[in-house]
């Protein structure tokens, strides 16, 4: 159980985490060797927090950092093709201020959106293991307890993190319908508990995704839009 009063410091804590030996050892390493294309910059090399505000209406939440990407920059989304996609859409429909989001210092704020993940270090070929996935669960679940009073709206991108995220919200005082909802793209569940809660899936923005059109840019104006609209925001 983590325990800490409020996110800044959560996020601060988080940073130090050395819980899973092949994550934090496979991060390190992609730091040290880095990208031919990012050969000058200093990788940030450890586990990387949510973005966004303290008090947001609604959750965005992925799969993991990627290895170049914030595991390079040190935030969620940033600095990948992957990123690009998301925070593009996030821009158009009204939920960050610019289109790009490139580095820590780039002027990228979010509104009323916070985005997290249910794993905080970048996994070999993307791909975290299902202990890896319950060591980082407790970090998850108290991001979660501490948005409790404002959040009002979960899209969650993929199947890994839909997975990743009923067992934390029931921990956290929401039901969970039985069977549990299945993940699919405009999935949408509306979860009773301390607030009503709308949960929101959507194909990841992931190059697999969005070069073969599984994912167009349409597709997840739409879900964010319907995300944006259930937060009040």
């Amino acid at each position: 159980m983590i325990d800490v009063p409020t996110l800044p410091e959560l996020d601060a804590e988080l940073t130090g985490c050395r819980a899973c030996p092949r994550l934090v050892a496979w991060r390190e390493e992609v730091a040290a060797t880095k990208r031919a294309a990012f050969a000058g910059e200093t990788y940030w090399g450890r586990p990387v927090p949510g973005f966004g505000p303290p008090d947001a209406a609604l959750a965005v939440v992925g799969l993991a950092p990627a290895a170049h990407g914030a595991n390079r920059t040190g935030r969620m989304f940033t600095g990948d093709r992957s990123g690009d996609v998301l925070y593009q859409a996030m821009y158009e429909v009204g939920l960050a201020s610019q289109p790009h989001a490139t580095h820590t210092g780039d002027g990228l704020t979010l509104y009323g959106t916070r985005i997290t993940s249910p794993v905080h270090c970048a996994p070999p070929a993307n791909k975290p293991t299902t202990a890896e996935r319950d060591n980082c669960r407790p970090w998850l679940a108290r991001e979660l307890e501490l948005l409790r009073p404002t959040l009002r709206a979960v899209m969650v991108l993929g199947g890994f993190g839909w997975q990743a995220l009923l067992p934390v919200l029931a921990d956290a005082g929401w039901r969970i319908p039985r069977p549990r909802p299945r993940f699919g793209h405009g999935a949408h569940v509306r979860l009773d508990g301390p607030v009503q809660l709308n949960l929101f899936g959507c194909y990841h923005v992931s190059q697999q995704n969005t070069f073969t059109g599984r994912l167009t840019p349409e597709m997840l104006r739409e879900v964010l839009g319907s995300a944006k609209e259930a937060a009040g925001l």
